[in-house]
């Protein structure tokens, strides 16, 4: 089982054992992490689960959907290494991943 390595904002960090198969929000939610709101469930239908992603991970985690990316208009400080956590599945391969989250979410 991947170990996902999530980091509030400021500093604190949380490693979680996230099944493959599970979004990086899920992993979040199931396990009482503060930062990650998950207003819409996980449904790419609001920006409360946006994240930070080092270009590091970039190429193994691909690029955001359309759909994402105009949710990600949204999220507050959103960047480059932006993502909302509810579209990226957890696989093996993604064993370290290191998850940012920002000082806000809407």
């Amino acid at each position: 089982m991947p170990t996902i390595i999530y980091v509030e904002f400021d500093g604190t960090e949380h490693r979680i054992d996230v099944p493959s198969g599970f979004s990086l929000m899920e992993g979040a939610v199931k396990n009482g992490l503060p930062g990650i709101e998950a207003d819409c469930g996980g449904a790419c239908a609001c920006a409360t689960c946006h994240v930070l992603i080092g270009s590091d991970w970039a190429a193994k985690l691909g690029t955001p959907s359309v759909m994402e990316e105009s949710m990600l208009e949204f999220a507050i400080g959103a960047t480059d290494e932006s993502r909302l956590s509810c579209q990226v599945q957890v696989r093996d391969d993604l064993d370290g991943l290191v998850v940012r989250m920002p000082e806000y979410q809407r």
